[in-house]
């Protein structure tokens, strides 16, 4: 059977870059003219409008491309966008009387932090155009004609549905919340800032071992992943955890506070971890043995069992 050629243009990493930041302007033009067109003014309505459309939008594109993974970059884009829109040109003008200044400035800050630091960690590690996550094409093996419908539920609308969920304290934190900036609010920043600088360093780590590492059967456990199977799964945990924090120190408890920080520990613990591992079991042998030794999550001592 012949090998399928790929074409150039989908192999080239810069015109893959630019296609799809030109695809993101436009899904969030798209999201902003459908709010626009249906006249909502609650910012919540506004947000939940202008995230479909704009995942809608996405996904149509990743069938256009054939490839899921033009939806990757969404989980990190839209908090960034959020925080924007509500700390800086949108919303929160609204509010402008029960906004703390100083809670708004860090929240924006350490969400653009985050927002920015892990879409280039995604930018820098793909190919083009023809690189699409491993996960997504076994799926596709998997379900067969059906796949696009399973990408539209899993790979797209249902990450889009958690990270909704865990913008969610953003509001209270930077637009609606009445409470003074305080004590509670310092330990939202230590643990969103450290979220993201334990992230930055396992994905670094990562990526510097899989540059530098000649022998197929090698597992990487220096630096943090010596501790914990997936450090950087831990750090993307407590940015949500941070965020939700910031909600709950802005506007106090309800229901919608710490729903996405739970929904995406979640996420992590039953599916995304689970996941990883099998693969790495089925491709490293003893990976068994590091699985008895190291935390899943968690940096923690080392078993010598």
């Amino acid at each position: 059977m012949k090998q399928q050629t790929i074409p150039a243009w989908r192999t080239n990493r810069w015109l893959g870059l630019w296609v799809v930041m030109a695809g993101y302007l436009l899904a969030l033009w798209a999201g902003l003219y459908a709010v626009r067109m249906v006249m909502a003014t609650d910012p919540y309505w506004q947000f939940g409008i202008a995230d479909a459309v704009a995942t809608g939008l996405i996904f149509m594109l990743s069938m256009l491309f054939r490839n899921s993974s033009f939806y990757d970059p969404y989980w990190s884009v839209k908090p960034a966008v959020v925080a924007v829109w509500l700390g800086v040109f949108g919303v929160s003008a609204m509010y402008a009387a029960e906004a703390d200044p100083t809670r708004v400035r860090m929240v924006v800050v350490l969400v653009l932090l985050y927002g920015i630091r892990l879409t280039w960690n995604w930018a820098r590690s793909w190919t083009g155009l023809h690189h699409e996550d491993w996960r997504y094409v076994d799926l596709q093996r998997k379900t067969g004609r059906a796949y696009w419908l399973v990408s539209w539920s899993g790979i797209h609308y249902f990450p889009t549905i958690l990270v909704f969920l865990g913008c969610l304290p953003l509001f209270p934190a930077l637009a609606t919340g009445s409470r003074p900036f305080g004590f509670l609010d310092l330990i939202a920043a230590l643990v969103l800032l450290g979220g993201i600088l334990l992230e930055a360093t396992a994905d670094q780590q990562l990526r510097r071992f899989r540059l530098s590492n000649k022998e197929p059967q090698r597992i990487l456990e220096s630096g943090v992943w010596k501790y914990s199977r997936h450090p950087n799964y831990f750090g993307e945990m407590m940015v949500w955890w941070g965020i939700a924090l910031f909600g709950l120190a802005a506007g106090g408890l309800v229901w919608s506070t710490f729903a996405g920080a739970i929904a995406i520990t979640l996420l992590f613990f039953f599916i995304s971890t689970p996941m990883i591992d099998k693969r790495m079991l089925a491709s490293r042998p003893a990976y068994a043995g590091r699985m008895k030794r190291v935390s899943a999550l968690v940096p923690w001592r080392v078993s010598k069992s």
